[in-house]
């Protein structure tokens, strides 16, 4: 497989109301985080950093404009590569060790990383076989109920444990914006992670289908918008009500 160069790694997409998409898109789209960058007047907020195997700070000038407050939506390998870079660091209680000590297996990255999730591979010197994250220490623990304000923003932090017990999703009232990391997006919903907890999805869920959003913006897979959301959510209560 051919190697993609560093400066070919990342590609960015404006979004309305200060938002920029981030993306790996080499990455197979099963695997590939989306990175959000949110501009305010006094500091950006940048929920999620990818695999960083390609530095963020070095290759997407975006990132280094004003100060960054790096949120994680949760610690998975896909979504705190960079995480390290930024000197603001925040992630839920429930998964700060994770931040901290990101081994392959707390991460998932054993067992999903391999050579097969890349369409060109990371530029050298990058291995699948020796993949491996930078530990990012929390410099902010994150509870329901938080909130982040970049100057002129004001986003309210949701604890949506379920796809992992730190889960977090970042709700912009004034805009009606929802920033939902994994626990719901547009695509196939990973329910059996090894820190997965059914009854905490579901109640993640039932509270994100009352939120009334104009637009999400997920993990993974494209943003949709208020009717979308709660079509996904209605579709997976139904399927789990029959079982």
């Amino acid at each position: 497989m051919i190697r993609a160069r560093p400066e070919e790694w990342y590609a960015t997409e404006t979004k309305p109301d200060g938002v920029t998409l981030i993306s790996e898109p080499f990455i197979e789209e099963f695997y590939r985080c989306n990175i959000w960058h949110i501009r305010g007047r006094d500091r950006d907020l940048l929920v999620d950093s990818g695999m960083g195997v390609v530095s963020l700070r070095d290759w997407v000038p975006l990132v280094t404009e004003k100060p960054q407050i790096a949120v994680a939506s949760h610690t998975h390998f896909d979504h705190i590569g960079c995480h390290h870079e930024f000197p603001e660091r925040c992630v839920h209680r429930a998964e700060a060790e994770i931040l901290e000590r990101p081994g392959n297996r707390a991460t998932l990255a054993d067992p999903y990383v391999s050579d097969a999730i890349f369409t060109r591979l990371p530029p050298e010197p990058y291995s699948s076989a020796t993949y491996g994250l930078k530990g990012a220490p929390p410099t902010r623990l994150l509870e329901d109920g938080d909130g982040l304000d970049t100057g002129d923003r004001h986003f309210e932090v949701i604890h949506t444990p379920g796809h992992s017990p730190g889960g977090i999703a970042l709700w912009e009232a004034a805009t009606q914006t929802l920033f939902s990391g994994d626990i719901v997006y547009d695509g196939p919903l990973i329910e059996d992670t090894y820190h997965a907890d059914a009854a905490d999805y579901h109640a993640s869920m039932v509270r994100l289908y009352d939120l009334p959003v104009r637009i999400v913006h997920g993990g993974h897979f494209p943003s949709y918008d208020g009717a979308r959301h709660r079509e996904i959510i209605r579709d997976w209560l139904d399927a789990k009500e029959r079982g």
